[in-house]
């Protein structure tokens, strides 16, 4: 019975835990100062994903993500289009099985 309600609970999140995928981005362009860590993570959260975003010395934004497949693919479409603070001029991004190591996603 508990694992019927756990999988109740991962079908309302949008997938199980075993469809749960991790997205490593990173996000080049005029992306720091501008408020894109913070928009990235409010974006992330309400997709219910998990991980955090980190500015780089090189001027670049680190973005990684885990939750259901559908959702993450949400998030890269999202920070791949005009729709983020700044200006991206590309995106480099690599998906693998999702770690687990994240409570909620975090800017930093």
């Amino acid at each position: 019975m508990g694992r019927h309600a756990d999988s109740a609970h991962d079908s309302a999140r949008g997938g199980s835990a075993q469809d749960a995928v991790r997205l490593d981005a990173r996000v080049f362009g005029m992306v720091q100062g501008v408020g894109f860590r913070y928009w990235t993570m409010g974006t992330a959260e309400e997709l219910g994903l998990s991980g955090e975003v980190s500015n780089l010395d090189d001027g670049s934004v680190s973005v990684i993500a885990e939750g259901a497949e559908p959702q993450v693919r949400k998030l890269l479409d999202w920070l791949k289009s005009d729709r983020t603070p700044g200006r991206v001029e590309r995106v480099e991004s690599g998906f693998s099985a999702a770690q687990g190591t994240f409570g909620g996603f975090r800017a930093h």
